[in-house]
């Protein structure tokens, strides 16, 4: 507009000097006057038709912040209203259920014969699973309004653990589940740890309901590792593992990007009505570790996270420390996207004398071991850019490994028949599951450090 007003100026300025010096016909200069004069009322018309359009707008955009404004202040009295509606009815629910808890430990207690008594306990247990429940929804509902911080403390995971997970078994039991649990722990470790066992317990009720709800047939098993101490730290990983329906590869990248872009409403989707999938990616991104998936559709699926926690100051018995088997430099490229297990497989391996280099996927492990010499390849399966597979194919290409053929096994959480047979296929030589055992991985050092020192 302004530009406009300054050019009708200029022309009217210019028309003046022509009439003026006589230059041109006072009939054309009348001429162009008017149709500046004709020019400018239609600009004026789309100038203020424009402005009215753009103060509607403003309008109507107030009026809608208003309206949202208004629903979200509605939004949050509907959720403090659940809230404490959900309180109320989980106080409810808590004291008579904690009378039948009550009565069912004093029944117990009175002469019953193994069938009597195997019945109590039974119904002991399933109205503990119950008000696990209750405490599951009540917890969960915590974390998703953010209302809530961790509370640390010395805990004793295999005692803590031990009790929830007997409840579980007789869930698993009554739907024709096996149920296995197990505690992996450093030789004669005599500390706690230090951690929030309330939310590790959420994040494991939340798990392994799942693992029961969406496996029929088969078994639930579940691993706590505490083999891996670094200094005055201990690095705990949870495996939960089930032989149910699985997932597609498609879905598993969608629970993958759905945890790296913070989107939530793909992990809730998960299976349909998967309990608690987001609550836990939550507090196990805030306990400082990452919920991790490995799924087969028909097969099962497992999840695994790893916790860094210190140890206590408790007085720990005498450990003796191992020697390495590795007495030449031995050179490991270790792909691995997660950097917990990285320290994990890291710590393992040079406790045996290795020399580990890393790889965030299968694309950079493929670079280093072009520019790079390694006597031995440490291959996750899932990756993101490149999985172990397409990485592992790439390697097998290179005239390095024609000439040098570098062992390549395969690491994976989930050592489903179809990982094995399709590791053989892509000329892996050998699969090493996860959690690693520490017996085994002595052996394939031994084994593949030997072949060199013959080919040498």
């Amino acid at each position: 507009m302004s530009i406009f007003i300054i050019l009708s100026i200029a022309t009217i300025l210019c028309a003046a000097f022509f009439y003026l010096e006589k230059v041109m016909d006072v009939k054309i200069i009348v001429l162009i006057l008017f149709l500046l004069a004709v020019g400018q009322v239609l600009v004026l018309q789309y100038f203020y038709k424009n402005q009215l359009k753009n103060d509607f707008i403003k309008s109507s955009l107030s009026e809608r912040i208003e309206e949202v404004k208004e629903e979200l202040e509605a939004s949050r009295n509907m959720a403090e209203h659940n809230s404490i509606y959900l309180s109320n009815m989980s106080y409810e629910i808590r004291t008579p259920l904690s009378t039948v808890l009550g009565m069912l430990n004093m029944l117990k207690l009175t002469e019953l014969d193994g069938d009597q008594f195997a019945q109590v306990e039974i119904a002991q247990y399933s109205s503990k699973h119950l008000l696990q429940l209750i405490n599951m929804i009540t917890d969960n509902s915590e974390v998703d309004t953010g209302d809530f911080e961790l509370n640390t403390s010395a805990m004793d995971l295999k005692t803590d653990l031990t009790n929830l997970f007997k409840v579980f078994e007789y869930q698993a039991w009554e739907k024709g589940l096996e149920f296995e649990y197990s505690f992996l722990l450093e030789e004669n470790s005599k500390f706690s740890l230090i951690g929030d066992t309330s939310r590790i317990q959420q994040v494991l009720i939340n798990l392994i309901n799942n693992a029961i709800k969406f496996t029929n047939t088969g078994k639930i098993a579940i691993i706590v590792d505490q083999t891996v101490g670094i200094d005055n730290e201990q690095i705990v990983t949870f495996y939960i593992k089930d032989t149910g329906v699985g997932m597609r590869p498609e879905e598993v990248n969608r629970i993958f990007k759905a945890s790296k872009d913070n989107d939530a409403s793909l992990i809730k989707d998960y299976r349909g009505n998967g309990i608690g999938l987001s609550i836990s990616h939550q507090l196990v991104k805030i306990m400082g570790g990452e919920l991790k998936l490995e799924s087969k559709e028909n097969e099962g699926s497992t999840f695994y996270f790893s916790l860094q926690l210190k140890k206590t100051l408790s007085v720990k018995g005498e450990t003796t420390e191992s020697k390495p088997i590795l007495n030449d430099k031995f050179s490991v490229l270790v792909a691995e996207d997660n950097r917990m297990n990285q320290r994990v497989i890291k710590f393992l391996l040079e406790q045996q004398g290795a020399d580990c280099t890393f790889a965030k996927n299968g694309l950079e492990a493929a670079q280093l071991y072009k520019i790079l010499d390694f006597d031995m390849i440490f291959m996750d399966i899932y990756m993101p850019d490149m999985d172990g597979y397409q990485a592992t194919e790439a390697i097998k290409k290179t005239q390095k490994y024609k000439n040098n053929k570098t062992p390549i096994i395969a690491v994976s959480a989930s050592a489903f028949e179809e990982d094995i047979a399709k590791a053989k296929l892509a000329g892996i030589d050998e699969f090493l599951a996860k959690p690693i055992e520490v017996k085994k991985l002595k052996g394939l050092l031994l084994k593949y450090s030997i072949i060199k020192e013959t080919s040498a």
